[in-house]
């Protein structure tokens, strides 16, 4: 039995309506060959790494002690992040998922798909949160280019943050939140990779030039403690667990050994980009980087360029992540309203069009209230950690469960394997409650908005 909502189809499993499997509409066809080459793939992750956690790495880098101890950070990470991106994709093949949803459904049941469809919609939701804070951080710079007088003394009611973010996000964004099917978008993603290089670019290019001399540059970490400030954005940066199912899945050779030099490349491309821009911005201000890299700059062409592609990327990424989260809702409001395919196809045009302007309402409120995009990203960061390690680990300690449940003699590496998903689970577990509780400790009570090196005194 089977209902489309949102332009995803949802099967009830074995005839009970305690699970939703989702079902990508481009593999509806049985024996089609087409799809991506492992190269091709892996710009897709590429496009799906790259993003607003590029723009506050810097700070995060002062925060954790600087350079050294961050980059050890990250490289411990990066071989978590490496191996739960292999493990879900293997999970993915047991039942040939095509979503990540679906992989907790098939492995670990449907109680855990609503968890994970609950996770996945505070992190889209999050993610809108702090794409309207970075425009909003756009615009002001842009402001204090084109009219700083203006900007400065009178600061008429059009050019308030609050204003902006409202009437940029109405014209540009919301029209593009209520259509079922978003593909249209796809090709914008092109532009946001090539912003993304281009910030990258121009901070190399300026370190290297002449500037003003950078505040105080910190070596090591106050606190042993503190370098674990670092994770959450380093999580938020490479966290694409979510995609890399329905991306791995439009593989022509769908197989861990193709998908495994896809994730080589793609991962090299990303930490170099993501390690040149946070450390030599860092050394750049020092202590005097703000949440976002691209305010520490004095507001020239180059980097007013930067600002309209980081901006553009951003007016085309929300209304992507908002149908995830749409996506993730009905997953949730179906099964904890075990409602039929008849009740979901009733008045779906309008339940989605209530669902896209309170959605939209929310996280357009939140943002003008949220001081930076340092917060969002802290919160979100250590959301990712539960899709980086948690749910993998559970996904990998169930299929190993199965295979040693079978009664049939196993290989060794079964159980090192289920040894390593435990290892997975409690890792996540650790970062995720100890970075959220240093962000609701540190960062919420002493945040403050960032202001560029034009702001008005």
């Amino acid at each position: 039995m089977t209902i489309q909502t949102n332009s995803i189809k949802f099967e009830y499993l074995d005839g009970e309506r305690n699970g939703i499997k989702s079902i990508d509409l481009q593999h509806d066809k049985v024996g089609t060959t087409t799809g991506t080459g492992w190269f091709v793939t892996a710009f897709l992750v590429v496009n799906a790494v790259l993003g607003a956690g590029l723009l506050n790495l810097p700070i995060a880098f002062h925060k954790a002690g600087g350079v050294f101890s961050s980059t050890m950070i990250q490289s411990v990470l990066l071989v978590f992040v490496v191996l739960t991106l292999l493990t879900i994709a293997y999970c993915s093949d047991i039942k040939g998922s095509n979503t990540y949803q679906d992989v907790v459904l098939s492995l670990c049941g449907p109680k855990a798909q609503l968890a994970c469809a609950v996770c996945i919609l505070l992190y889209c939701f999050g993610l809108c949160i702090t794409f309207l804070i970075i425009i909003g951080d756009q615009w002001e710079m842009f402001f204090l280019k084109v009219a700083e007088d203006i900007f400065c003394k009178t600061t008429p009611f059009y050019m308030t943050r609050a204003f902006i973010i409202s009437a940029t996000s109405i014209v540009f964004i919301l029209p593009l939140c209520f259509p079922k099917r978003i593909d249209f978008l796809s090709y914008a993603s092109i532009i946001g990779v090539i912003g993304i290089l281009y910030v990258t670019a121009l901070v190399t290019i300026k370190y290297f030039l002449p500037h003003d001399n950078p505040g105080n540059i910190v070596t090591g970490p106050h606190s042993w403690i503190d370098v674990f400030l670092v994770v959450p954005e380093i999580c938020f940066s490479y966290q694409c667990h979510i995609e890399i199912v329905p991306i791995y899945s439009c593989m022509v050779k769908r197989n861990l050994r193709e998908f495994s030099k896809t994730v080589t490349l793609a991962m090299i491309l990303c930490i170099i980009t993501y390690t040149v821009t946070a450390a030599l911005g860092y050394l750049q201000f020092g202590d005097l980087v703000t949440n976002d890299i691209l305010l520490s700059f004095t507001p020239t062409a180059d980097v007013m360029l930067a600002v309209v592609l980081v901006a553009v990327k951003t007016y085309t990424t929300y209304p992507i992540f908002c149908f995830c989260g749409k996506s993730a809702f009905d997953t949730v409001w179906a099964v904890l309203w075990k409602m039929s395919p008849e009740d979901l196809r009733y008045r779906e045009t309008s339940r989605r069009a209530i669902t896209t302007l309170v959605w939209f309402t929310l996280t357009l409120l939140l943002s003008i209230f949220t001081p930076n995009i340092g917060v969002a990203i802290q919160i979100l960061g250590s959301l990712a950690a539960v899709f980086i390690f948690v749910f993998p680990g559970l996904c990998l300690f169930k299929t190993m469960q199965n295979r040693i449940e079978s009664f049939e003699k196993q290989p060794k590496n079964v159980y090192a394997l289920q040894w390593m998903a435990m290892v997975f689970i409690i890792v996540g577990v650790f970062i995720f409650g100890l970075t959220f509780t240093q962000t609701i400790t540190k960062d919420i009570y002493d945040a403050k908005p960032d202001s560029s090196k034009l702001y008005c005194s």
